[in-house]
């Protein structure tokens, strides 16, 4: 991955890069699952962040953390613990593949059915057809994956 790293909220209202990055997590606590609407929050430590487009709103979800989101379509950006680094979604990453945890968070408090997440079946876009056709008629109103002088269209 190439520096700077970038990424934004989903309608790219909000959008921002950063020089460096630190430690990457998931945090299986409940404040994380509630803030993702998921099993947990995959999370990147930033370092020299700047919004380059816009800027997050904020949600304080605790007397320690204040939480960064797009205030247009609700994607969730940041974790910020006071006098902390800034924390970045992994998913909001324009390439968060590439963006590996290193570290399991409040572990103790993981959802019950998240170990066997991985036994699940699964339904591919190559290997589906009724899928690959349900795939195929769906017009993204999502941001691109990358800056670009013709957003919006």
């Amino acid at each position: 991955m190439t520096t700077p790293f970038t990424g934004g909220c989903q309608c790219g209202a909000v959008r921002f890069s950063c020089e460096s990055l630190g430690r990457a997590s998931i945090c299986h606590c409940r404040m994380c699952q509630k803030a993702f609407g998921g099993y947990f929050g995959p999370l990147v430590t930033g370092r020299g962040v700047v919004w380059t487009r816009g800027a997050p709103a904020y949600f304080q979800s605790s007397n320690k953390v204040r939480r960064g989101f797009c205030r247009d379509c609700g994607t969730p950006l940041t974790f910020e613990p006071a006098g902390g680094a800034v924390d970045l979604a992994i998913g909001a990453f324009d390439h968060p593949k590439e963006l590996i945890p290193v570290i399991q968070l409040a572990s103790d408090m993981q959802l019950p059915s998240f170990d066997s997440l991985h036994a699940l079946p699964t339904v591919t876009v190559a290997g589906d057809a009724a899928f690959a056709a349900h795939c195929a008629g769906i017009v993204s109103h999502q941001h691109p994956d990358h800056d670009t002088d013709h957003w919006p269209p």
